[in-house]
């Protein structure tokens, strides 16, 4: 029995976006990924997350089938859209109204609400009339919106994750524009991310100095990583896997952390990669009560035989590839999940280690790790999901070694509680506990669920 410690936090995971539907109702206003997936060939056959999972309306439903498989929180994003519908001024009662719902819901089943305020659906006003994470005002948008929440949610909502994986936002979003807002540049990565950092240390400066001390609650950041294993023992493939890891995590942890960007992004990107003011890099040194970590794959990493160009491919998660050099391949032998990325637990454990070594031994919280798996187009074979259950006790394993050893980690959220809309890829990848009918909207729990729950409710397995 891998028994995990007592006050281990099991939970699941979701996204407004992927998951609300109702996206022309209750007053909200359009995000910039309503704006992208009706751009031709930007999503899988062209969907959208117009209708969802329809979340917005089978809420109910939703908190039930937590509550059966007995989490003990529940990770969900607000849609800033749906508070303030152009991004700034006017807040929409409406959308209050369902968060309060679903907030007095959760508590009332015994779920603890870890609330994410950006999970990368921007209000399109702020994109159209303010150039979105361009522009360093949006810090102040960030903040007054967050403030919005802190009031209205704040006497319940303990758990705050400002921003989620804010590397896809900008990388994807502004260098290789595979997301939302779809925008190709070797430069605005690095802007849109300086952008972001600061918008999350305004948003927890707000907090801890506005809400904070009555509310009682915590705040942090979710950033998301892959392992990068050293192609050998070799000093220059050490480095390459090092860098590649300060390329990808570094970048957005070490600037909460330590106040800067990593030496090797200054070095190597130069004047590409702006500058923090001393007011905000003393704003960010310590801006997170918790590390937040998305985790769900490893590569190889070592130093390339002749020079990269180009801004790095979607599987191999590299960034500016041509900004840090690294090589990226993969072990033959390794399985795949259906977004061809490797199934490598030990990785899970390495990062982990990783983490815990350069930030200072951190209180931890894995806030997603999961799978989609082959065929589950197919109802009979995705309730019977014997490789995600495969998957899950793998990465748990994992997780366990690494408490093991020493690290912090105090909670695991499972993405996903429900198969949903799974950005550019639509609804062509399932990642849920439940599978989900998107015709009908019917749920139903897969084996990993039911799997889950027990071990959720033994504190291991």
């Amino acid at each position: 029995m891998k028994t995990f410690p007592e006050d281990f936090l099991w939970g699941t995971a979701t996204a407004a976006y992927q998951i609300e539907g109702a996206a022309a109702e209750g007053g909200r206003g359009p995000s910039i990924w309503d704006a992208f997936a009706m751009i031709p060939g930007r999503t899988f056959e062209g969907h959208s997350g117009i209708k969802a999972c329809d979340h917005y309306h089978r809420w109910e439903e939703d908190i039930a089938l937590m509550k059966e498989m007995g989490v003990g929180c529940y990770r969900f994003s607000i849609s800033w859209s749906r508070v303030q519908p152009d991004g700034k001024g006017e807040v929409n009662e409406e959308g209050i109204a369902f968060y309060n719902k679903l907030i007095d819901g959760l508590v009332e089943a015994g779920i603890t609400p870890w609330v994410t305020l950006f999970h990368w659906d921007l209000p399109l006003a702020l994109q159209m009339e303010h150039d979105g994470l361009l522009n360093p005002e949006i810090a102040n948008r960030f903040a007054d919106y967050a403030r919005i929440c802190f009031q209205r949610f704040g006497d319940r909502v303990k758990n705050w994750i400002t921003l989620n994986e804010p590397w896809c936002s900008s990388f994807l979003g502004h260098g290789n524009g595979y997301f939302a807002p779809g925008r190709t540049c070797n430069s605005e990565p690095y802007v849109a991310a300086h952008n972001l950092l600061r918008s999350h240390a305004y948003i927890v400066d707000a907090y801890r100095k506005e809400f904070q001390k009555e509310q009682g609650g915590v705040i942090g950041i979710t950033n998301n990583c892959d392992w990068r294993e050293p192609k050998s023992d070799r000093p220059e493939d050490v480095a390459a896997a090092h860098r590649a890891l300060e390329f990808f995590l570094g970048w957005f942890a070490d600037p909460v952390y330590f106040g800067d960007y990593p030496a090797s992004m200054r070095e190597r990107v130069g004047e590409r990669l702006p500058k923090f003011t001393a007011e905000d890099a003393r704003l960010l040194k310590g801006s997170s009560d918790f590390f937040g970590l998305n985790h769900y794959t490893t590569m190889i990493a070592s130093e390339p035989a002749e020079e990269v160009h180009g801004a790095g491919d979607i599987k191999g998660n590299g960034g500016m590839m041509e900004d840090q050099q690294v090589e990226l391949s993969e072990d033959p032998s390794w399985e795949k999940t259906h977004m061809d990325w490797n199934i490598v637990p030990w990785g899970c454990r390495k990062i982990l280690e990783w983490i815990d070594k350069r930030y200072g031994h951190p209180p931890i919280y894995i806030t997603e790790n999961g799978c989609a798996m082959p065929g589950e187009d197919d109802r009979e074979v995705a309730l019977n999901d014997t490789r995600r259950v495969e998957f899950l006790k793998g990465y748990l394993e994992a997780c366990h070694q690494a408490i093991e050893n020493g690290v912090d980690l105090r909670g695991y959220m499972c993405w996903s509680m429900m198969d949903n809309f799974e950005w550019a890829l639509g609804y062509s990848r399932r990642f849920g506990l439940h599978w989900v009918d998107f015709e009908t909207g019917e749920r139903q729990p897969k084996a990993s669920a039911k799997w889950y729950s027990a071990t959720v409710k033994a504190n291991g397995f």
